[in-house]
């Protein structure tokens, strides 16, 4: 089955490394920037009594004169200071190097056809093609690099259920509003038909598609203006989008709805994450029945239910209700009550991540074990038939496929395991490799470790380490650590071409799977959100306490990123313990706590952080919110805020007020910057923006460890 919707709530990403350090003294930077001078003004809030001073409040308006003229002035400092560094171009030639191998997507079979996409690291966004047959010849089918002149246009897609069309998902500079189009299949004909204003992709239902609208923002707040009256439509294909039938929207503003038809067109199955309460619903018509209503048939908590397919009419259902690891249930939506409930898959010691269902009549579902992917094929009554043969301890994603499927894919990859699509044949459980990524870089050069370090409270929390072979434990090494701690989503080994050129320079890796995550449940992303995220923060303190404490490192060692809600993690921790770490590097990071509320789609997040209209979550967030934290007279790390202006997610605002404050009361001497990328949004738009912002985060994480880069004509060496 194809996966009803895509909804993202986060993304992160990973913009640092670091090298062995052998500068001499006399080669670090020590001079003392100049920042460009930032107005203040005698704005004053009262939250429960409390008076809280918003000097910085006039940065929230992104498109004003005087906040772009800020912004110039900014990365003119900013851009003047990585022009500087003199191994800069080095850094970017390397990264050219080794990211220029062939990247895969998993395939979407529509007929006859396959579709995917192919990146090469040389063009700056992935080709989707159009391959007959297992052994046809891949042509062309979309190349979005000749929508954009800057490259900055990505395009996704996905097929019809029956089989006649692509619904193109065009996402512009970076943003994520999406605009739909279609086109056949067999001709790649691109029809009349478009979608605007959407930021949910396509759900198919025969001759049409579901698919989720804001009202158009007004004029210069497109990437700002809070995003409400969320409305799910169908759209028949030949018509206007002003001819769309509306299928709900919601008397709350900020009620999320979206959703999608089950493949054979039964179900139309509606989230609702309610704006007035945390009790979401989920809502199903029967579409086989004239004039059904849309009915309510289970109601919960954020993420506790996820309809996985139907079968006989009853709804395949995965939820932690009654089982923080997950178990499989089968309810008649005639009848939702618990008590009539079937289970089909029980609750395991480990995490039932996801449940793909029904392919080629078996359920696929894939467990979490200490953060590595377990992949088990049932059939539909739940009996177990074998696992799937995984090459070794990674992530693996897919399976998709219709119902009538006799074969799925799937992807692995690892830390040190390039990503490689897999041809699996349901009835013989055999795999076979389809596409793989050719690199430059050998996966024998390299270590993967996973260890359990304690937390403040004694959680044993897992993290990965990789590294080049024979590292030495002498407590010199330069580390990188990440984590996200959020969202209930997971941390998994991933590869990186950029993270093995930066462990062949002497860098340890290292990702902590922090609580928040859903690594091991639901019980592990609640330890970790609203009240509980102090523990988020407490787990990444540790990760790096712990590197110290084993030699892989020391505090003048450490660089520290995260994206998102990684960039508020890492925000937050450089302020409660400066002198751990010696670079930062926070990403489109969540930074305001008091206000996130006001932009675009940042009210769904009260769910994680809390709302700071209540009295007890406000004391809960004025007391880590990085913005209100910064304090006078102390020696914070060398940091750099990255942020762009097409970020319509976490809008730039967070970045600005941080810096802002930062700069304002630094009482040391490392520099504190703020890097503002244009027609780009929530992560790069294009690979040359990626390379771009991966060159100066790592160039200016390695010239404040003190590093020395030469340069090097063999980058990669097998």
């Amino acid at each position: 089955m194809k996966p009803i919707v895509l909804f993202f709530f986060c993304v992160c990403f990973l913009y640092a490394g670091c090298e062995r350090p052998d500068r001499t003294p006399e080669q670090t930077p020590t001079a003392r920037l100049q920042y460009p001078p930032t107005k203040t003004v005698n704005q004053v809030d009262t939250y429960h009594g409390v008076k809280v001073a918003d000097p910085y409040r006039w940065l929230e308006n992104d498109t004003a004169r005087d906040v772009k003229a800020w912004v110039q002035a900014q990365n003119k400092v900013t851009f003047d200071y990585l022009s500087k560094i003199p191994f800069r171009e080095e850094i970017r030639r390397r990264i050219k190097d080794v990211i220029q191998y062939p990247l895969y997507s998993l395939p979407q079979k529509a007929g006859e056809y396959y579709f995917f996409t192919k990146g090469d690291g040389v063009r700056n966004q992935p080709v989707i093609y159009r391959q007959k047959g297992l052994g046809g010849e891949p042509e062309v089918f979309l190349d979005p690099n000749a929508l954009a002149q800057d490259g900055t246009t990505r395009v996704s897609f996905i097929t019809s259920y029956d089989d006649r069309y692509v619904a193109l998902q065009t996402q512009a500079a970076g943003s994520d509003w999406t605009e739909i189009t279609v086109r056949e299949v067999a001709t790649g004909k691109q029809l009349p038909d478009t979608i605007r204003w959407a930021k949910s992709g396509a759900s198919w239902r025969g001759d049409g598609f579901y698919y989720s609208r804001f009202d158009a923002p007004a004029k210069g707040k497109e990437f700002s203006q809070i995003n409400e009256f969320e409305k799910v439509y169908f759209h028949r294909l030949g018509t206007a989008q002003s001819e769309d039938e509306l299928i709900y929207v919601d008397p709350h503003p900020q009620t999320l709805a979206y959703g999608g038809a089950t493949e054979d067109g039964r179900f139309l199955v509606l989230y609702l994450l309610l704006g007035k309460d945390k009790t979401d619903e989920i809502r199903v018509q029967d579409l086989s029945e004239k004039n059904a209503p849309l009915k309510t048939v289970l109601k919960g908590k954020d993420g506790e239910f996820d309809i996985v397919d139907n079968i006989g009419g009853k709804l395949l259902v995965r939820t932690f209700r009654g089982a923080p690891n997950f178990r499989l249930v089968l309810i008649d939506p005639q009848h939702p009550e618990e008590t009539n409930w079937q289970t089909i898959i029980p609750e395991k010691p480990e995490v039932l991540e996801r449940v793909i269902a029904v392919v080629g009549g078996k359920i696929f579902a894939r467990y979490l074990k200490d953060v590595s992917s377990r992949v088990y094929q049932h059939d539909l009554t739940g009996k177990l038939e074998h696992e799937i043969k995984l090459p070794g301890l990674g992530m693996a994603e897919g399976f998709y496929g219709h119902r009538t499927e006799k074969e799925v894919f799937y992807q692995f990859m690892s830390t040190v395991y390039p990503r490689t699509i897999y041809r699996y044949t349901i009835a013989t459980g055999a795999s076979s490799v389809f596409k793989q990524s050719e690199t430059k870089l050998n996966p024998e050069n390299y270590e993967v470790k996973q260890v359990f370090y304690p937390g403040k409270d004694g959680t044993k929390i897992p993290m990965f380490l990789t590294y080049r072979k024979g590292l030495k434990l002498d407590g010199t090494n330069p580390v990188k650590i990440y984590a996200y701690g959020g969202y209930a989503i997971n941390s998994t080994p991933y590869f990186s071409s950029i993270d093995c050129m930066l462990m062949d320079l002497g860098v340890v890796s290292a990702v902590a799977n922090i609580r928040g995550g859903g690594e091991y449940g639901e019980a592990w992303h609640r330890g970790g959100m609203l009240l509980n995220t102090q523990n988020r923060f407490d787990d990444f303190i540790a990760a790096a306490e712990y590197l110290i404490k084993e030699k892989y490192t020391s505090k003048e060692k450490i660089a520290i990123s995260g994206g998102s809600h990684g960039g508020n993690l890492v925000g937050t921790v450089m302020l409660q313990r400066p002198d751990l770490f010696k670079v930062v590097l926070p990403a489109v990071g969540t930074l305001d706590m008091l206000r996130f509320q006001h932009f675009t789609i940042g009210h769904n997040w009260k769910r994680e952080y809390g709302d700071s209209d209540s009295l007890v979550h406000f004391k809960n967030l004025y007391a880590y919110s990085p913005v209100h934290n910064v304090k006078k007279g102390v020696n914070y790390p060398a940091t750099l805020v990255t942020t762009a202006d097409h970020d319509d997610r976490v809008v730039p605002m967070h970045s600005y007020k941080f810096i802002s404050e930062l700069q304002a009361k630094q009482a040391g001497p490392h520099p504190v910057l703020i890097r503002v990328e244009t027609n780009s949004g929530h992560g790069a738009s294009s690979l040359t923006k990626r390379i771009e912002d991966q060159t100066d985060a790592i160039s200016f994480a390695l010239y404040n460890l003190g590093v020395k880069v030469e340069p090097n004509d063999v980058v990669a060496k097998k």
